[in-house]
């Protein structure tokens, strides 16, 4: 039986080159994602965040913060408290509906 997912993927080959590549990122370290349920819903937001080169903490790489990125924790610390959504692979992560914003 397979199941389905409440998002559909909708990213391009454009979003997956650009979250792959941080130094694409205009808001770097950060790059501001969407994803919507359907047409009708307001976007569920959240943020990339390239903790290798912030920090040099690693583990990151596919994980979705659930924060809006002009309301962003004041810390690294207080960032890596928040709800998250943890992805093996970028193709996972945009298969869950994330699109670059």
């Amino acid at each position: 039986m397979s199941q389905t997912q409440p998002y559909g993927r909708r990213a391009t080959v454009r979003d997956l080159v650009t979250m792959e590549t941080p130094r694409r990122w205009r808001q770097f370290p950060f790059l501001p994602l969407t994803r919507r349920l359907n047409d009708h819903d307001p976007p569920e937001l959240g943020v990339l965040y390239d903790a290798r080169a912030a920090s040099g903490k690693t583990g990151f790489r596919c994980t979705v913060f659930l924060v809006n990125l002009y309301a962003l924790p004041g810390t690294e610390a207080e960032l890596l408290r928040q709800p998250r959504c943890v992805y093996d692979t970028f193709d996972e992560l945009a298969n869950d509906g994330w699109v670059v914003d």
